[in-house]
């Protein structure tokens, strides 16, 4: 058995050219997650069969057909796999589906290998990776730490390296918190051009399937893999183009001003200076500028009517399976039932009117750069404030829609 793989995809295809074989590498996947001991990850690991199946079906090295031949990853429990359960963390809402999510099954043709399913906050209705009837996992740096958000699992996963990317869902910022937290990278891409046929909803009109991985140029592989028009998700929306490769020669990057930045954790301000400093080595000008109005986007995710979006998604499942919810997700999803079609109009004309704020500051920069969250969440926090440090956490991750250019 091999111990001494590298961690990244093109390290890894590099041994391959050497002669290493994709069933040494599912092997060495499988030891990792066998001594890494965490239960709270994993909801279901794929059978030697299915593993053997993959591997069979990959055929021969060839990148070009196959960008991310024989590399391991794993889907988070409210993403279909065939022939894997799917719960979102909730047993009774268990299935076995034939046929892939979409966005799996085109990872297999790029030549990916599904390790397994990773376990969730249940119905993704969490920011802390407690909010589970199952085991909870452990923060991969720090156990004192909540593991943090609905995709933890599928985060800790790659930063235990039992896996080279793996993929979560993103509807408030569990594809990006979860990985700082984690020391990883988390891509949220633009609304639509992942598809989430197969994704179990839980804010529709929000969602989308995020890449979790160890590097930038591992999560943006992984990316173009899956970006995809799916005629049969109407979320689904053609990806117009590529990202520029190259950092132009003057950019403009907007940061919050030292009235209105939020940020708590002596470490994570030293670490925010640091990659403030990055950028200024890369010639760009930052522009300090009134971050309050951003502020009010999140309020209406976590404390207004989304609330409700989360309750449309579950709706008839609750009414014939109430007590199969986890404690406090049932207190929140079924707060959504005091707010009237009224209050739904008058949320959105509020969303609506946000970007008047500040559209003569966005027209003017190519960059917001942000904390990744205003401070650290302790579980000893959880005990005595189940909801509060949640909504705290996603303080940076709804800010802008980039596809109808508005607030999220």
């Amino acid at each position: 058995m091999l111990t001494n793989l590298p961690f990244t995809i093109d390290a890894l295809h590099e041994v391959c050219r050497q002669g290493v074989s994709p069933d040494e590498v599912i092997q060495e996947s499988l030891a990792r997650l066998t001594n890494i001991a965490d239960e709270g990850i994993y909801f279901y690991v794929a059978s030697s069969s299915q593993l053997s199946k993959a591997i069979t079906d990959l055929g021969p090295f060839d990148l070009e057909l196959k960008p991310l031949w024989g590399i391991p990853f794993a889907v988070k429990d409210n993403i279909d796999a065939a022939n894997m359960p799917t719960t979102a963390a909730c047993y009774e809402f268990h299935y076995i589906t034939k046929q892939d999510a979409y966005v799996v099954s085109l990872l297999k043709l790029a030549g990916a290998i599904v390790i397994g399913k990773t376990n969730l906050d249940q119905f993704a209705t969490g920011l802390v990776g407690l909010r589970t009837p199952y085991p909870a996992p452990k923060n991969a740096i720090d156990s004192k730490l909540v593991p943090d958000r609905s995709s933890l699992r599928s985060a800790l996963a790659v930063a235990h390296g039992e896996v080279y990317f793996s993929l979560g869902t993103d509807t408030a910022g569990s594809g990006r918190i979860t990985s700082a937290l984690n020391n990883i990278v988390g891509l949220k891409p633009t609304l639509g051009s992942i598809s989430s046929r197969g994704v179990i909803p839980t804010c529709r009109s929000l969602d989308t399937v995020s890449i979790l991985a160890l590097t930038v140029e591992d999560a943006s592989l992984v990316y173009a893999c899956c970006r995809s028009y799916d005629k049969k998700d109407p979320f689904s929306k053609p990806y117009h183009g590529d990202a520029k490769q190259n950092m132009p020669t003057d950019f403009t990057v907007a940061v919050p001003d030292s009235t209105s930045l939020i940020l708590d954790e002596p470490a994570q301000k030293k670490a925010y200076e640091q990659a403030l400093n990055c950028w200024r080595q890369k010639r760009a000008k930052l522009v300090e500028i009134d971050f309050n109005p951003f502020y009010e986007v999140p309020k209406l995710l976590y404390e207004g009517l989304w609330v409700a979006e989360r309750l449309a998604a579950l709706e008839h499942f609750i009414a014939k399976h109430q007590s199969a919810l986890y404690s406090i997700t049932h207190v929140i999803i079924e707060s959504a039932h005091k707010f009237s079609a009224s209050d739904a109009f008058n949320a959105r004309y509020h969303l609506q009117a946000l970007p008047w704020k500040t559209t003569s500051i966005l027209t003017k920069i190519d960059v917001i750069g942000v904390p990744p969250m205003p401070g650290l969440v302790y579980k000893s926090d959880i005990g005595s404030n189940a909801i509060g440090p949640n909504s705290r956490l996603g303080t940076y991750t709804n800010l802008l829609d980039d596809d109808h250019k508005k607030y999220h």
